[in-house]
């Protein structure tokens, strides 16, 4: 079985998936081993592991070489978080796609919101019709990769954001997403809405106060991802450490 198909077997099992969010070979490989079945980067992390702001901001050659790195270091499936695409033209975005899938990349994370200078939604129509050309130039060139379409209605806080996320999500659906991400969600009783509005697996994100991992699976939740969650906490754990050093003068803490 290739990574492929084991990573979209993953997406059909009773229990969700719970994808570790990794940003270096290290954090990759501690999740591994600590039984996670497939890895996911955090675009968040990577970028900011190299002192670049979140939203495209890190060049894609480093991204590519980081990815290279994390791949040839586990076994697990491995996706990758290429935000917005790393590019508004539909040919590069596919270019890009394909750079991932030459790297043995299980699947892609896509969004449909750009956060370059900012954070707007793209137009359901123009999301939908990269879904599609991905899809599309995936097939022709006998190409497996699990699309993940990630719809950031929740995270813009829109008024309406259950409403257009359903729609969104059945547009997706239909231009050839693999599954639909709806980051931000908590509520039981959107995340249940969602679920029954689409027939690809929902995927949604680490928050404070999402519902727990067995009560996800009862509302029919497939994925479950970290995020940036375990990074943070990393980091955090770290201030603590430097400033009970700096407090005590004594690395006892560190051991």
């Amino acid at each position: 079985m290739t990574n492929f198909e084991t990573f979209l077997q993953l997406h059909h099992a009773e229990k969700p998936l719970l994808l570790g969010n990794a940003w270096d070979v290290a954090s990759a490989k501690m999740l591994e081993q600590n039984g996670l079945k497939a890895i996911a980067t955090s675009s968040a992390a990577v970028a900011n592991t190299f002192g670049y702001k979140d939203g495209e901001h890190i060049p894609f050659d480093l991204l590519l070489q980081t990815v290279k790195r994390i791949k040839d270091n586990i076994s697990v499936p491995l996706s990758v978080d290429m935000e917005g695409g790393f590019s508004r033209n539909v040919s590069k975005i596919i270019e890009n796609v394909e750079c991932l899938h030459d790297l043995g990349v299980a699947g892609i994370n896509i969004e449909d919101s750009l956060k370059g200078d900012g954070f707007t939604m793209q137009p359901a129509s123009v999301f939908q019709h990269i879904l599609s050309s991905i899809a599309e130039h995936l097939a022709k060139r006998n190409m497996q990769m699990f699309i993940n379409a990630r719809t950031d209605a929740f995270v813009a806080k829109l008024p309406n954001a259950l409403k257009e996320t359903i729609a969104r999500a059945k547009l997706y659906e239909a231009a050839g997403a693999s599954g639909i991400f709806v980051p931000f969600v908590i509520n039981r009783q959107d995340i249940a809405a969602i679920v029954a509005a689409t027939k690809l697996p929902v995927n949604v994100f680490a928050m404070n106060g999402l519902p727990t991992f067995s009560e996800l699976a009862a509302l029919g939740i497939k994925r479950i991802s970290m995020g940036s969650a375990l990074y943070n906490a990393v980091k955090h754990n770290m201030q603590q450490s430097i400033e009970t050093v700096l407090q005590e003068q004594s690395f006892k803490c560190l051991y």
